[in-house]
């Protein structure tokens, strides 16, 4: 995880790494996640904006609040199964 200037290149030059995570489990079966806290919250204070991944694992560790849910617990019902209200 980095800050980057918004106009630089997702792979291109960078300001700072605040973090590292490794989405593949170890052989116990850990995901290792490490994050400067302190940095990251400066980052934010100052304007960065997380991409929606990152803003989740932030919100997991309390760094930021929990971003708000983006899928309807009614659409994970079948179609069939769902009860259809009438106004």
């Amino acid at each position: 995880m980095v800050a980057a200037d918004s106009r630089a290149p997702r792979d291109g030059k960078f300001l700072e790494i605040v973090g590292t995570y490794n989405p593949i489990a170890n052989n116990a079966g850990i995901k290792e996640i490490r994050l400067k806290a302190d940095r990251l919250r400066y980052w934010i204070s100052v304007g960065a904006q997380p991409s929606d991944r990152v803003a989740w694992i932030l919100g997991k560790f309390g760094i930021l609040p929990p971003p708000p849910q983006r899928f309807s617990v009614q659409r994970m019902v079948p179609k069939k199964d769902r009860v259809e209200e009438k106004s």
